[in-house]
């Protein structure tokens, strides 16, 4: 199948292109999908108070990576001065922030194959988010176009600082049941600008 032929016939249909075959995803459950929209709020609420423009998607929409590859990450900004870069249907190229929210049946293709696909394409920071085993891993696109980890600290949190400079999410409040709301991240942020120090 072309990737015509697939932009065409799985339309907002969670579904990836590779090598000319198409690999519907199954559907997450309602928890991760909640996670995924909470981090999706975390990116954009950030980028609009520290003035990043940018759009933040979330689920169906393909990065064309390569030739032959098209994914659809959980969570992935792009800045307005890359908006070039985004078609009606797909977005041709690397995001800036590129999330996914693990599972047990995504971790090896996260942790794997997707994770030299994004650092190929150039993706400047990857988060992985494993709400089953309580973990993150960062990763951001050193000098020599590959990925180095970033330490999460203790407590863990992950910063951005090339897609939205200085912004940290705290790992236990992925982990909460019932979610956060945004006036308590921004309380956190306005307290605490840079927690634990360091990147």
């Amino acid at each position: 199948m072309s990737f015509e032929e697939y932009l065409e016939a799985y339309d907002g249909v969670h579904a990836e292109w590779v090598d000319g075959r198409v690999f519907v995803m199954r559907p997450g459950n309602e928890p991760q999908g909640r996670l995924s929209r909470f981090l999706a709020s975390i990116v954009q609420y950030w980028a609009d108070v520290h003035d990043v423009p940018g759009e933040t998607y979330v689920n169906a929409y393909p990065l064309r990576l390569n030739e032959q590859t098209a994914r659809e990450p959980d969570v992935f900004f792009l800045r307005n001065e890359h908006a070039g870069r985004a078609h009606a249907t797909f977005m041709e190229g690397a995001a800036d922030l590129v999330i996914e929210v693990v599972s047990p049946s995504t971790r090896a293709v996260d942790r794997g194959v997707k994770y030299y696909e994004y650092e190929q394409a150039g993706v400047p920071e990857y988060w992985m988010v494993d709400p089953l085993r309580e973990r993150v891993e960062a990763y951001r696109l050193g000098s020599g176009g590959v990925y180095e980890p970033v330490a999460p600290g203790d407590p863990p949190v992950l910063r951005s600082e090339v897609a939205l400079p200085g912004m940290w999410i705290r790992a236990e409040w992925l982990w909460r049941n019932p979610l956060p709301r945004m006036p308590e991240v921004f309380e956190a942020w306005r307290n605490e600008p840079r927690p634990g120090g360091g990147s």
